[in-house]
Parts: C-alpha cells; sequence; structure tokens
C-alpha cells in the first residue's frame, strides 16, 4: 500500500510540475495572445491536481493501516492528511475555474502595472477576494479566516503570534530609523543611479550566481515583470529577475535573493527531492535561504571587497571612482522607500507591516476593492513616511494577490528573523565573515545544507529551526543584528 500511495503522490508532483511550467512560461515571454488558453490549460490541470488530493482513493490510502512506514511515507501521509482534512468539501471544478482565474489575472496585472492603473486591475482582484471567502467558508474556517490562509504558507501561523511578532520589530525598527533620520551618517550614493546596460548586469548576474555556487548544468535564469524562483526539481531549478539600466544594485540583489531559493532547491537531498517533500520545509524558511544570500551576505562588507574588483571590471571606467566602501554603504542606506524589494535591510519589514495590515483589512474586515489604493497610501505614511505618487509605485508593486497569495508576505519578515538566529549560531561552528571575505562561501552554504535544504518538507519549521539553533524562532536575534550592523554603519 505504501509503494501504491507514493506512486500516486508521483502523479500530483508531474502535474504540479506542468502547472509550474505554465507559470514559468507565461512569466518569461510567452506570447500575449495564448493567454486564454494558457489560463485555460491551468485551470484544467489544477483541477486535475486537486481532485487526486481529495479523491476517494486518498481517503482510501489515509484509512489504511500505517504500520511499517518508513519516515518518508509517514511524513507525506501526514501533509496529504492535514490537506485533504482542510481541503476535502472544496468542489474540484471550483479550484479549476479558480486556477483559471488566476491564469489571466497575472498578465492583467502586468498590464495594470505597465500603465499604473489600479482600476483596470481590480475586477480581477475583487473575483479572487470572492473565492477566497468562499473557500474560507467551504473549509469550515472558524473564527479568523486569515489564519488558514497564513498556515497554508506556515503551519501553525496566526494573526495573533503575527501581532506580537511585528510589534517586536516594530519596537526596534521605527525608533531606530527615526534615530538615523535625524542623526545618521548621509552617504552620497548617486553614482548607483549611473546607466547600466542590461547585458552587462546579465554579465553581474552571472557572476554572482557562480560565487554563491549556483549549478547552471541544473538551472538557468530569465527575465520576469517581477522576480521569482521555480523548481521542477533539483535538477532543474530557474530565477528569474529585471534589468533597470539606471539602478542595477536591483538586479543585483534580486540575483542574490533568488539564488538563495535556488540553492535551497538544489541542496535538497536525493532520497526527498522526487517526492512531494521535495521542496521547502515552509515559505519562510524558504525565504530565510534567499534574505540570508541577499542580505547577511550579500549586504557585507566583507562581501563587497570579496567581489569589487570582478564587478567594477565589468562595470567598466565608468565606475573607477566608486570603492568596494562606497558599494557597502549605497547597499545599506537605511531609509523609507517607496518599492519594497528595492529596499534596505532595516526598512524592508515595515513593508511587510503594510501588506499584513492590508491583508487582515481585505480578508477579516472585507474592506473594499475600490478602497485599498487609498488604505495602501495611508499605510505607507503610517509605517515608512512615504506616499507613492502612483499606482505602480503603490499598491500595483507585487504580483502575489495576482496570484492568489493571501498570507504569503509575512513569510518574508519570519525569514528575516530565522536568518539572524541561523546566523548567530552559525558564527559559532565556522568564521563566516573571513570566509565571505576570502570568496569561499561553500563552508556556509555546507553549513545551511546539513541544517536546513537537505531536509526539505521532511522536517516542519519550527523542527528545522530547533535542529539547526537549539532553540525555537527568536526575533530578538534579528532585532539584534539590526541594532548592531546600523548602528554600526549610521550612527557611528
Amino acid at each position: 500500500m505504501a509503494s501504491e500511495f507514493m506512486a500516486y503522490l508521483d502523479k500530483s508532483k508531474a502535474i504540479g510540475n506542468a502547472l509550474a511550467l505554465i507559470h514559468w512560461d507565461m512569466s518569461t515571454g510567452a506570447p500575449p495572445g495564448g493567454i486564454p488558453a494558457r489560463a485555460k490549460t491551468f485551470g484544467i490541470l489544477a483541477e486535475e491536481q486537486f481532485t487526486l488530493a481529495v479523491s476517494g482513493k486518498m481517503q482510501e490510502f489515509l484509512q489504511a493501516p500505517q504500520e511499517g512506514l518508513d519516515e518518508l511515507e509517514r511524513v507525506s501521509m501526514r501533509e496529504s492528511q492535514k490537506f485533504y482534512d482542510s481541503w476535502k468539501n472544496i468542489p474540484p471544478e471550483d479550484i479549476g475555474k479558480y486556477n483559471e482565474l488566476l491564469g489571466n489575472s497575472q498578465s492583467v496585472w502586468e498590464k495594470a502595472k505597465a500603465e499604473s492603473d489600479f482600476a483596470s486591475f481590480a475586477p480581477a482582484l475583487e473575483q479572487i477576494i470572492q473565492w477566497q471567502r468562499r473557500f474560507a467558508t467551504l473549509r469550515g474556517v472558524s473564527g479568523n479566516p486569515y489564519d488558514a490562509l497564513l498556515d497554508d504558507y506556515e503551519s501553525g501561523m496566526t494573526t495573533e503570534k503575527l501581532d506580537a511578532f511585528f510589534s517586536q520589530l516594530k519596537k526596534t525598527i521605527v525608533p531606530l530609523v527615526q534615530e538615523i533620520s535625524e542623526k545618521g551618517k548621509k552617504f552620497d550614493a548617486s553614482f548607483a543611479k549611473r546607466p547600466v546596460p542590461a547585458e552587462t548586469q546579465k554579465k553581474i548576474s552571472k557572476l554572482l550566481m557562480d560565487r554563491l555556487g549556483f549549478d547552471f548544468k541544473c538551472g538557468m535564469i530569465r527575465e520576469s515583470v517581477h522576480p521569482f524562483t521555480t523548481n521542477f526539481s533539483k535538477g532543474d531549478v530557474r530565477i528569474t529577475t529585471n534589468y533597470h539600466e539606471n539602478d542595477f544594485l536591483s538586479s543585483f540583489y534580486s540575483v542574490l535573493h533568488e539564488t538563495g531559493h535556488a540553492l535551497y532547491e538544489q541542496n535538497i537531498g536525493d532520497e526527498v527531492a522526487e517526492t512531494i517533500l521535495g521542496k521547502g520545509a515552509s515559505m519562510s524558511i524558504h525565504e530565510s535561504q534567499s534574505r540570508f544570500y541577499e542580505n547577511v551576505i550579500g549586504r557585507s562588507r566583507e562581501f563587497w571587497e570579496s567581489v569589487y574588483g570582478s564587478v567594477i571590471a565589468l562595470l567598466g571606467k565608468e565606475f573607477s571612482d566608486v570603492t568596494a566602501e562606497d558599494l557597502y554603504f549605497a547597499s545599506n542606506q537605511a531609509k523609507p522607500s517607496l518599492i519594497r524589494i528595492e529596499s534596505d535591510e532595516l526598512t524592508y519589514s515595515l513593508h511587510i507591516m503594510v501588506r499584513y495590515e492590508m491583508e487582515k483589512e481585505i480578508i477579516i474586515n472585507g474592506r473594499p476593492v475600490a478602497e485599498l489604493p487609498a488604505l495602501w497610501n495611508e499605510k505607507m505614511r503610517e509605517y515608512l513616511g512615504l506616499t507613492p505618487p502612483d499606482d505602480a509605485h503603490g499598491i500595483l508593486q507585487d504580483v502575489h494577490w495576482s496570484q492568489g497569495s493571501f498570507g504569503y508576505f509575512p513569510s518574508y519578515a519570519l525569514g528575516n528573523a530565522y536568518a539572524a538566529q541561523f546566523l548567530h549560531f552559525m558564527k559559532k561552528d565556522i568564521p563566516v565573515f573571513e570566509l565571505v571575505k576570502k570568496g569561499d562561501l561553500k563552508p556556509i552554504t555546507q553549513w545551511l545544507t546539513s541544517k536546513i535544504h537537505m531536509h526539505g518538507a521532511l522536517k516542519t519549521p519550527e523542527e528545522i529551526v530547533v535542529g539547526a539553533t537549539g532553540e525555537p524562532l527568536d526575533a530578538s536575534y534579528f532585532t539584534n543584528y539590526l541594532e548592531s550592523k546600523f548602528r554600526a554603519i549610521c550612527l557611528q
């Protein structure tokens, strides 16, 4: 029975790979004329995959005696049971219709963002939210419906826990940002806006991916409106970025971020990789890896010292007056900004708080879609003291809602906290920043692989963090990290 069950799950994973391939294709340049047909295919395949997960056959597997299962089979059974219990009352045809909507919605969002026109995206978003509410009702969610969405990305996460988590972050971040604004050093980073051709930035991207240890025999990089990572197997992990001629640091850090995701996928253990557990333990643990490589490593003085010569050689004589120290300070300016993925490490979590508060208003309080741009601007003023000049720099900047990913955004802030905690305990085992300065990141990735990557989703997030650090998640490691780093950069 166990082998039949695992083979049954292989069918689900195969359909999932087909869905991921369609998403990859439509995000990286598929012709717009094919959008409706691709969306229809997306919906049909999503319905088929869902049917497998809630079918009578799945129920038979879950009700069968489970003696003698190995760990992989036992955890696969546990995860299948959790999904079945949560989603069994949803008609599969609803999932098909919803995913066809999502297949169309992303292209609607892309056009709306390009034209800075939220009104053109609003009808699709309204439909997505209506489906989310319908699913919450059918899933029998009692109490706070947003908790069910959070749990889909981080098992056991609730608004109560997140409210406490963000409150702890605010106590450090808000006054520190204010102090730096009033007393902090001023850095001239205008050089970062000098034009850098996309072709040059592509060479820098490959340099960074090589430096981090990305295996190009098992992956690739392309361009998309919003950077992302997708994996079909550990042998086929793909990332995207986008290039802005007058902001080369944007692609620099998005590539480091997505490569962090990719390294997680490329280093999952072989025995887990080709199963439904061949993925990250949760989105927060996944984000801990992308944020670790992007920020902890990539924004360190030691990293800039190690890559400086190679990067400047590619940037050319127009940057000959720029030092490694200049690049370090330009990468760590602590000041509020409009765009989340281009924000500094200190203020980044404030961007997540904006989105978290927005999603609570939408899902819990039923805030009308028409009111969302004004609410977004209000939250941006509250948390960052800025008012977006248009929708593209405001509510339309992220792809997530067009994909139905409500509940995902807190994963980024939780990932920051996990990353800081991993760093604290990694430094007890290896000389992290000495290795970074030498350009030798292999021992760092090996530590992360042994503690995190290799397990895939075989372990829960709590098992991962306790196994790696001996403690459950403690946000104080992150707040201490921010205090130490930004006081040294900006206030001394």
